[in-house]
Formats: structure tokens, C-alpha cells, sequence
């Protein structure tokens, strides 16, 4: 049984010893007082550590490519920029990326002469598996693009930027004509494969930074930002060439598809469901006036 807190408290340093955790202890002027090996290892810190400041524990790890990832170039404004939040508050809790991409929880616990207790420990596993939860709540797991959802939080985060900067943009909506024939003529698997196959024709048409998505069944949408209506109209005509062009190729044989599209260009004020109430409007004149072809809303078909 211990029986001191001398002994307890040599117990204590033979636990933080042998923790998988990380534990730290900075002196107020920043310069590094202990480091159990778990933090030595996070790192990169040498065995005669003594006399490091946080600075330089930050340094040597960046130079070996080693400790957070500090994205910005200029590390002197990266320390700036942590000495600012460091001791700002008597206990801060934080998640870092590092450069060997593990995820870690830092606690920074403040004392009374300004010294400074860090624990770090390995979440690693735990932000895989939120990534991957965020990933599948925002991503169609057919096709692997963005879902309804995703779509149009990305639209109306970027219909932001685009007012602000009084950039016109317009909408796409297209949607495969008589694919109910295909599940019928072929089965809902091939059909399956039907729309992963027209996801990725149409990604690879689309420029890099549009945003493309699965609104529902076969019907799919584009944001262009800052795209005029000429524009707009040309990248349209190219996803009908596209779609039109591909074959579609099951065990059996082979088979085409075609889509329509409407489209509606903007350069005033606009939230999305007007967007896609006029986009809408104008798919369902493509469709009426023949299929396999783009119109715009307003114009005739």
C-alpha cells in the first residue's frame, strides 16, 4: 500500500513514464522542463532535450517533416500565431493533424507560476472513423459523388462568394430520358451500373471546380460558378455529346443513354431553390420538345 505522497507521487511519474499518452510540461518562459518518451516520440525531440524551447521542438520536427502539419509557409507566422492561443486560457483542448497523418487531442493546462501541462493523445482511429461517417452522410453511395444534401450546402456556400464578388453563375439539371426502361429492360443492377457509369463521364466533361452532384433517382445537377449564360450553354452541350457518345456495357451487350437539360443563368441576388425552381422549369421543356437536348429558362425549346 503507498503510504506517502512522496510514494505516490513517484508512482505518478512511473505511470506518465509508460503512458502511451503523451505528457509535457513547458516552464512559463516556454522552455521545456520534461517529456515523457510518448511525447518525445510525437516529436521527434531528442534525448537531451533540456534547455528546448517550444520553439525549437516545433522547428526541428518541421525540418524533419515531423510534428503538426503546419500548412502555411512561413513557420515564424505559424509560432506567432500558436503563441498567441498558448495560455490564453487556464485549460484549452484542441485536435492536430500531423505530418505522419495521425490525428491528436492536446490538453494545455496552465498553472499557477505560468508552467504549462500538455498531454497529448493518439486519436487517430477515431477521426478515421468520422471522416468516414461525414463522407457517407454527404457522398451518394452509388456514384460516389455529392448527394442532394452536399450539393446544396456547397451551392449556397458558393452563391455567396459569387454575390460578393457579383459573379453570374448558372444551374444544370439533367435527367437520363426513359431510364425507367432501362431498369425494366435490363434490371436494376445494370441500371445501377448505368449511373455510375454517366456520373463519371460527366465528371470527367465537367471543369475541375464545378460542382456536381446526385439530386435524386437519374436526375443530377451542375453548379457553374462565375459562368454566363454562353458558357453555360456550352458546357451543357457538351454533357448531352458526352452522355449521348458513351455506351453503356453490361454482360449481354450494349445499350446508349441520352439526358436532358435545364439550365438557368443568374447575376442578381439568387438562393438555390429559385435556381432550381427555373432550371427545373426549363428540363421540363427539354423533355417535352423531344428529349436529349438543353434549354434554357425563358427561352423557347
Amino acid at each position: 500500500m503507498i503510504s506517502s505522497t512522496e510514494s505516490i507521487a513517484e508512482q505518478l511519474l512511473v505511470f506518465v513514464h509508460q503512458s502511451q499518452d503523451g505528457y509535457a510540461i513547458y516552464c512559463a518562459d516556454d522552455s521545456l522542463l520534461y517529456a515523457n518518451d510518448a511525447f518525445r516520440q510525437i516529436f521527434c525531440i531528442p534525448a537531451d532535450y533540456q534547455g528546448l524551447s517550444f520553439d525549437d521542438v516545433i522547428r526541428l520536427a518541421h525540418q524533419q517533416k515531423y510534428g503538426i502539419k503546419i500548412d502555411a509557409d512561413d513557420i515564424d507566422s505559424w509560432l506567432s500565431y500558436a503563441h498567441s492561443r498558448r495560455r490564453s486560457r487556464p485549460f484549452r483542448l484542441f485536435e492536430v493533424d500531423m505530418e505522419d497523418g495521425r490525428w491528436y487531442l492536446f490538453s494545455e493546462q496552465v498553472g499557477n507560476q505560468g508552467d504549462l501541462l500538455v498531454q497529448a493523445k493518439d486519436i487517430t482511429k477515431q477521426k478515421l472513423l468520422e471522416n468516414q461517417l461525414q463522407k457517407m452522410a454527404l457522398t451518394d453511395p452509388l456514384t460516389g459523388i455529392a448527394n442532394r444534401r452536399c450539393f446544396v450546402d456547397s451551392v449556397a456556400s458558393e452563391l455567396s462568394r459569387c454575390r460578393r464578388e457579383q459573379q453570374p453563375v448558372s444551374l444544370l439539371l439533367l435527367d437520363l430520358d426513359h431510364f425507367k426502361q432501362v431498369n425494366d429492360n435490363y434490371g436494376h443492377q445494370v441500371g445501377d451500373e448505368a449511373l455510375k457509369s454517366v456520373s463519371k463521364t460527366i465528371r470527367e466533361t465537367l471543369r475541375q471546380y464545378d460542382i456536381f452532384g446526385r439530386i435524386g433517382g437519374e436526375e443530377f445537377a451542375v453548379f457553374l460558378g462565375n459562368t454566363g449564360h454562353e458558357q453555360a450553354m456550352e458546357i451543357a452541350q457538351r454533357l448531352c455529346e458526352a452522355v449521348s457518345a458513351q455506351a453503356i456495357i453490361y454482360e449481354k451487350g450494349q445499350f446508349e443513354l441520352t439526358t436532358s437539360i435545364g439550365i438557368t443563368t443568374v447575376k442578381d441576388e439568387a438562393n438555390f431553390e429559385q435556381l432550381y425552381l427555373e432550371a427545373d422549369e426549363a428540363l421540363y421543356h427539354a423533355k417535352e420538345s423531344g428529349r436529349n437536348r438543353v434549354v434554357a429558362f425563358g427561352m423557347p425549346a
